[in-house]
């Protein structure tokens, strides 16, 4: 995502962090989730909805990315409701040992990330296995 525009990146930040308090993720909450560096407090984190973009950080970006895709994929399933969206993301669900998806993004870090999206998400969770290797050289014998 470093090869993004300063527009882009504010853009981008704008719709994570619109995401983020739908989910009514405290500023401690976002900070933990996005993995933001020390310097940013839990004061702070409020000029992200308007004047700053999230830092230029390989670890942030990649977290981005992943709230990005769980985001596209509650779209799916949920493309004209988007109450259900936020719920789905706060309700308990058994395939997470009965925690909210988003405590599991919280508390697990970006392995959370990943099982979440991994859910949602079949063709991650493919291209995670390595399934999507394996097929091509089946595919080409």
């Amino acid at each position: 995502m470093s090869e993004l525009t300063v527009d882009q990146r504010h853009s981008m930040t704008r719709k994570v962090m619109g995401m983020l308090e739908s989910w009514n993720l405290s500023a401690k909450d976002m900070i933990r989730l996005l993995q933001l560096p020390d310097s940013v407090k839990a004061r702070n984190i409020a000029r992200f909805r308007e004047e700053d973009a999230f830092p230029a950080n390989a670890e942030v970006d990649r977290r981005v990315a992943y709230l990005l895709r769980i985001e596209e994929a509650l779209h799916t399933y949920f493309p004209r409701n988007p109450e259900m969206r936020d719920l789905w993301v706060k309700r308990g669900n058994k395939q997470f040992g009965k925690r909210a998806p988003i405590a599991v993004m919280v508390e697990d870090g970006e392995s959370g990330l990943i099982a979440v999206l991994s859910h949602l998400d079949c063709t991650f969770a493919w291209d995670l296995t390595g399934s999507r290797s394996e097929y091509s050289t089946a595919a080409a014998s």
